[in-house]
């Protein structure tokens, strides 16, 4: 829907030129998930801050990656699973920008080379333990609510957790009431 020129919504992307037109014309933008606190802070906020008129409301809603579990054997599961979505994402040309941002542009050649082959063990092994923290909340519930908030809770208006593995509502609600309780500090 169009009115006086903006686009009544938001809009979703990495990349510059969409953050850039999100600003011009959107109510907010939909960051992707293979985005960092880093690159958040770094590249898309600053470049929403120069294309966005001064004063104008603007929504960033991001569905951060999430590693948590009820209990040790889930957690684990989790992990694994978000290993291996980071390998996907990072083996997609258009988000070669963020492993860039933090000096990983060999990862994205490697894993871009593996994924050609379908080797899809092979790259969830090269996601090691820097780039996990770098691309996803980890941890039991009340502690990955808490980052959270700590990470986002300043410049993410609304967070939604991107699990790529099934997570259960009570565990949903534990990482829920830790960001709530976090951001009341």
């Amino acid at each position: 829907m169009l009115v006086d020129g903006n686009i009544g919504g938001d809009l979703a992307g990495i990349d510059a030129q969409v953050t850039r037109v999100a600003a011009e014309i959107a109510d907010g933008l939909l960051v992707h998930s293979f985005t960092t606190e880093r690159y958040l802070r770094e590249v898309t906020l600053p470049a929403v801050a120069e294309h966005r008129p001064a004063g104008a409301p603007f929504t960033i809603c991001y569905p951060g990656l999430v590693a948590t579990g009820a209990d040790k054997e889930s957690h684990e599961t989790a992990v694994a699973a978000v290993r291996k979505q980071i390998a996907f994402y990072g083996a997609t040309p258009a988000y070669r920008p963020v492993l860039e941002h933090h000096g990983w542009a060999e990862l994205h050649t490697e894993l871009q080379r593996l994924s050609r082959r379908g080797d899809w063990d092979t790259m969830t092994g090269l996601v090691d333990d820097d780039v996990l923290a770098a691309f996803a909340v980890t941890g039991e519930p009340a502690a990955a609510g808490a980052e959270i908030a700590r990470r986002f809770g300043d410049v993410v208006e609304r967070f939604t957790l991107a699990t790529p593995y099934p997570l259960d509502e009570g565990t949903h609600r534990r990482i829920v009431a830790a960001v709530r309780t976090a951001g009341e500090d």
